[in-house]
C-alpha cells in the first residue's frame, strides 16, 4: 500500500503552526495574526506560533510561503498589497498570486479615508481635484511606501480625477500622516483606523470615506460615491493563505477553525474597536475576490505606470 506525503495525512495537525506576518510588529497585520493565533490554536489543537518577517511591502513573507511545503504547517495572514499589488508592480514577479497560493479563508474589510491639511483650502473631493488642477506643478500625495494600498489609491486618484499628483513614499503610514499634518504633502487615503483619531482631534480634514455608507464616527463625511466619484470606491482586506497545492481536507479543517475564531464574540468585538470589522468569505469566494481585486487593479497600474525597482 502506498504511504501518502506527511502533509496528506488526515491526522492534521500533529505539530505546531507557522503564522508568517509580512510587516513589523504594532502594524495591522501583526494585530490581526497574534489576535486569532491563539483562537486558531485551540480550533485545532495545535499551537499557532507567529512569526514576523517584513520587508519589501509583504512580499518576503509571501515568497517564503510560495516556497514552503504545502502541509498546513505554513500560514501568512496576506492583504492586497503583496497579494495583489507589489508583484504586479515588479519587473520581475516573485511569485504569481493567483497560482502559488492556497486562499483558506477572508478575515476583515478595512476602507479609506481620503484627509488633507487643515489648512489646505477644500472642503471636498471635488474642490481637491480642482485645487490640484490649478496646481500641477506643486499637487502631491502621500503613501505609506511603494507598492502599498496608499500608493495605488493615490494612483486612481489620478486616474478618476484626471489630475497628475506627485507620489511621495514613506516608509508607513506614520511618517506619512506627521508630514501631511505639517503640509508638506496635500493628500493621503489610507485606512480609517489610524486617520479617524487624527481627524477628531482636528488634525486633518476628511473630505471622503471609500466605503459604500458613511462611517459612524465621521457621520459628516461624504462616501466617494456621493461626492461624485464612484470609481474610488475601495477597500483593504486581510485573509489567511497558505501555499498552492495544499490537501483539501487541511483547507477544510483550517477553514473550520477560521469560522470558529470568527464566530467568538471577544474576537468580533476586538476587531470592531480596532476599526476592522469581519468580513468573512470561504476558500471558493476569497479565491473569487482574489482574482476579481488582480484584475482591477493591474489596469490601474498599467495605466499609472506604477513600478517597484
Amino acid at each position: 500500500m502506498q504511504t501518502l506525503p506527511s502533509y496528506a495525512q488526515s491526522n492534521y495537525p500533529n505539530k505546531p503552526i507557522k503564522l508568517i506576518v509580512g510587516f513589523p510588529p504594532g502594524g495591522g497585520l501583526d494585530f490581526t495574526s497574534r489576535l486569532i493565533a491563539p483562537y486558531l490554536g485551540e480550533a485545532l489543537g495545535q499551537q499557532v506560533i507567529v512569526e514576523n518577517k517584513p520587508g519589501a511591502a509583504g512580499v518576503i513573507a509571501l515568497t517564503e510561503l510560495a516556497r514552503a511545503a504545502p502541509d498546513g504547517y505554513t500560514l501568512v495572514v496576506a492583504n492586497i498589497g503583496p497579494m495583489v499589488l507589489a508583484p504586479n508592480m515588479m519587473a520581475k514577479k516573485p511569485y504569481d498570486p493567483l497560482k502559488d497560493f492556497t486562499p483558506i479563508g477572508q478575515i476583515v474589510s478595512t476602507y479609506f479615508l481620503a484627509v488633507v491639511p487643515r489648512e489646505l483650502p477644500v472642503d471636498s473631493l471635488k474642490t481637491f481635484i480642482q485645487w490640484a488642477k490649478k496646481n500641477p506643478s506643486k499637487a502631491n500625495f502621500a503613501s505609506g511606501g511603494n507598492g502599498s494600498i496608499t500608493h495605488l489609491n493615490g494612483e486612481l486618484l489620478n486616474n478618476v480625477g484626471g489630475i497628475k499628483l506627485t507620489h511621495v513614499p514613506y516608509k508607513g503610514s506614520a511618517p506619512a500622516i506627521v508630514d501631511l499634518i505639517s503640509g508638506q504633502t496635500h493628500i493621503l487615503i489610507d485606512i480609517t483606523g489610524i486617520l479617524v483619531p487624527q481627524v477628531q482631534s482636528g488634525n486633518l480634514k476628511a473630505i471622503a470615506i471609500t466605503s459604500s455608507t458613511r462611517d459612524k464616527d465621521l457621520p459628516n463625511v461624504p462616501t466617494v460615491r456621493e461626492s461624485g466619484y464612484a470609481e474610488l470606491e475601495t477597500s483593504g482586506w486581510q485573509g489567511l493563505v497558505g501555499p498552492a497545492n495544499m490537501p483539501k481536507d487541511v483547507v477544510q479543517k483550517l477553514q473550520a477553525a477560521l469560522k470558529k475564531t470568527l464566530a467568538n464574540p471577544e474576537v468580533r468585538e476586538r476587531f470592531e474597536k480596532a476599526g476592522t470589522p469581519i468580513t468573512e468569505r470561504s476558500a471558493s469566494e476569497f479565491a473569487a475576490f482574489i482574482k476579481a481585486e488582480n484584475d482591477r487593479w493591474v489596469a490601474v497600474i498599467k495605466e499609472s505606470g506604477a513600478k517597484i525597482e
